[in-house]
């Protein structure tokens, strides 16, 4: 029996079914229209209807998180930023994200790891850097309140600590996240 036609015939109609289905930037740029145009509920609906035909791709899920990070569901957007790593490691937005994520928490540390993997993952991610830096300074804050703690005689410390905490005030409070727009970029290789 001859199954080279059959099997043709069937390859042709999943290539002509795949060809219509649309690009996830197609699908990214759909749900950040509806996002944009504050109908969040109907946005996230519709992500997780494209989640369900294409569970592993990076762009919708990179979008969930970002979506579950503006919806203040923080905890769910570390979950997703988490497992996006773990199946992607080479893409640093995710990591970029998720140390923003464990900043908003005090977690200067996690946040430390995570953005170390961005750049190592992509030496020119310049958001990443400047991230990282806010965050050793957050770590030297630390670093310095708990020597004050220890050695309140020690003179040299406050000008440090006042000095750290005018860099605080002068800057915007929230680390820079990469935003749905980069999701689009955030592809595996």
């Amino acid at each position: 029996m001859n199954c080279a036609p059959s099997i043709a015939k069937l390859l042709l109609v999943v290539l002509l079914c795949v060809s219509t289905l649309p690009s996830s930037a197609d699908e990214v740029a759909e749900v950040t229209q509806l996002a944009k145009g504050g109908q969040t509920t109907e946005a996230m609906a519709k992500l997780d209807q494209f989640l369900a035909l294409k569970p592993k791709d990076p762009q919708l899920r990179f979008l969930k998180g970002v979506m579950l990070a503006d919806s203040k569901r923080t905890d769910d957007a570390i979950a997703v930023f988490t497992l996006l790593n773990e199946d992607y490691p080479e893409l640093p937005e995710p990591y970029n994200n998720l140390a923003v994520l464990y900043a908003g928490q005090g977690q200067y540390e996690k946040a430390r790891v995570a953005l170390q993997s961005a750049v190592r993952g992509n030496p020119g991610y310049a958001t990443a850097y400047e991230n990282l830096g806010d965050v050793y300074a957050r770590l030297a804050a630390q670093a310095y309140a708990r020597a004050l703690a220890l050695d309140g005689a020690n003179a040299s410390l406050p000008p440090k600590i006042a000095q750290l905490r005018t860099l605080f005030s002068t800057k915007p409070a929230e680390a820079r996240a990469a935003t749905s727009d980069r999701a689009a970029k955030a592809t595996p290789p």
